[in-house]
């Protein structure tokens, strides 16, 4: 299944290069993107590390060994230590939610925690 509002678009992003953003204001608690994935096995997961694809990825499964490529514009969310947006995993359908944790409006650029949580202020891997 896949979903997305719109008007949400991918642009020029200050954070890193490119990112999603609102061209209308979303509401709170909206769905913003229901993606499909394309699964990685855990054994391919050391060979993804070594390419581009490695910043583009989600950990995926019960033990976070494998991962996952969320379709559409899944792996092109921004992180920020203070989203304005999140992500859910839902392992029966192979895909990934992203929900308006607060209003967003029109042109501003929706951004998820990497960390998996909003509140997890732990460093990511790469400079932020």
């Amino acid at each position: 299944m896949s979903h997305r509002i719109p008007t949400v678009y991918i642009a020029s992003s200050d954070l890193h290069g490119i990112g999603v953003f609102a061209g209308e204001d979303i509401a709170i608690d909206s769905i913003i993107e229901i993606c499909p994935v394309i699964l990685i096995p855990e054994k391919d997961i050391e060979l993804i590390k070594k390419t581009s694809l490695n910043n583009y990825y989600f950990e995926w499964g019960e033990n976070l060994k494998s991962g996952i490529i969320a379709l559409g514009y899944g792996s092109v969310y921004n992180h920020n230590y203070s989203p304005n947006a999140v992500y859910t995993f839902d392992f029966e359908s192979n895909s990934v939610y992203f929900y308006a944790l607060r209003e967003i409006s029109a042109g501003e650029e929706i951004t998820i925690n990497y960390n998996g949580v909003p509140e997890n202020k732990e460093k990511v891997w790469f400079d932020n």
